[in-house]
């Protein structure tokens, strides 16, 4: 959502749709957004897959399969949303640790392209049930590369200590043992390191180790059809409309410089918020301005519920007043929810103007692990969604 857009006009037409707090999304920097991506990838072995968990919102789902991009999913739920926006069961990768019977049956009913495995015991069960089916399933083994990618630790994903993926030292046993079973088609290897990534020195240790790894089993005879690189690439929370894209050029680019992919190998990405994080903004009205002894406080009717990264990995997110045009003067608040925790903050000490009852607040970059992590915590209602620009 640019700086142009958020009048405080434009933004009254749009409340008429929707009483606050609403999920807000500009299509038109989704639309950038994925022409970019296409653009970065043409002419190259890549495959981009939409990480569904980022935002599982219908109208984007689909807009994003009409650009052509696969759909990685982590639940059945998610499985049913992509096939219902269209996107090909065959460009669909499923990971997870905790796979049940139920998911893994319907993924296999639907012929979707990978399953992307964590453990042995995970891979004996997809083999029995394809078995059952009379089907045989494609999977890639999840690598746990220990890689630390310097982010929040609860969005780290690569290191020795996370749950996720099979220890390199264990790998070769599982390769064999994957190659053994009647019912299973090892398609790859599979890594995902962390999320918000913003320096690319991570991912130049991912393609070292990948690199490693695929002379080693290339010494065995075993060769993989796809590599798959996960996602994680950050976006820029803190300047969101002078920087509404992420560095695909410069991502993108790191794999071609660095990964020495093979003759008819393909190379898949997961990427999640880069592709629609930029695009949403929570928006809420001020409830109260409350003082304090020490503090001043915007309470909005939005909370926790509506956007809990800030409560959750004290995330931080630009807050704009968009009824505040003309006015000068400026005070520092704490930005709060009417969640009853005390967690339940977007921002401490924002400089912002003199903010009223009333008022209109946009919380920005709120497209991706707004909306698909929101609750009715304290039993409060879902927000709606509005777009507005090209779709």
């Amino acid at each position: 959502m640019g700086s142009a857009m958020l009048e405080h006009g434009f933004v009254r037409d749009i409340v008429e749709q929707a009483a606050t707090p609403f999920y807000y999304y500009d299509m038109n920097v989704l639309q950038a957004t994925l022409a970019e991506v296409n653009r970065q990838t043409a002419g190259h072995p890549f495959r981009v897959h939409y990480a569904v968990k980022a935002n599982g919102n219908p109208h984007i789902l689909k807009n994003i399969a009409n650009h052509g991009l696969g759909a990685d999913l982590v639940s059945g739920g998610e499985i049913k949303a992509a096939l219902a926006a269209g996107f090909d069961p065959q460009e669909m990768t499923f990971s997870g640790v905790g796979k049940t019977d139920w998911e893994i049956r319907l993924g296999i009913e639907n012929g979707i392209g990978c399953f992307n495995v964590e453990s042995i015991p995970e891979l004996e069960v997809i083999n029995q049930l394809a078995g059952e089916m009379g089907k045989t399933a494609n999977i890639a083994f999840r690598i746990n590369p220990d890689i630390d990618a310097h982010t929040h630790k609860y969005i780290t994903t690569g290191t020795a200590d996370n749950k996720f993926g099979i220890g390199i030292e264990v790998l070769e046993g599982a390769v064999k043992h994957a190659l053994s079973l009647p019912n299973i088609h090892m398609k790859g290897l599979h890594f995902h390191i962390g999320s918000q990534i913003t320096m690319m020195q991570p991912y130049v240790m991912l393609c070292e180790t990948i690199n490693r790894l695929l002379d080693h089993y290339d010494q065995l005879g075993i060769h993989f059809e796809t590599i798959n690189v996960g996602g994680g690439l950050g976006i820029n929370y803190l300047e969101p409309d002078t920087h509404p894209l992420p560095d695909f050029e410069q991502y993108f680019g790191t794999f071609k410089q660095h990964l020495k992919l093979q003759p008819n190998q393909l190379l898949h990405f997961e990427l999640g918020r880069a592709i629609v994080g930029g695009c949403g903004s929570l928006i809420a009205r001020v409830v109260y301005v409350k003082e304090n002894r020490n503090k001043k406080f915007i309470i909005l009717d939005a909370g926790m519920t509506e956007l809990i990264r800030p409560a959750l990995y004290e995330a931080h997110h630009e807050v704009q007043n968009l009824s505040a045009a003309g006015r000068e003067q400026q005070d520092t608040y704490d930005v709060v929810g009417p969640v009853c925790e005390s967690s339940d903050v977007f921002a401490h000490d924002c400089v912002l103007p003199v903010t009223q009852r009333g008022d209109l607040i946009a919380i920005r970059s709120a497209g991706a692990y707004g909306e698909s992590m929101s609750s009715r915590y304290n039993m409060r209602s879902m927000p709606a969604s509005v777009f507005a620009g090209n779709q």
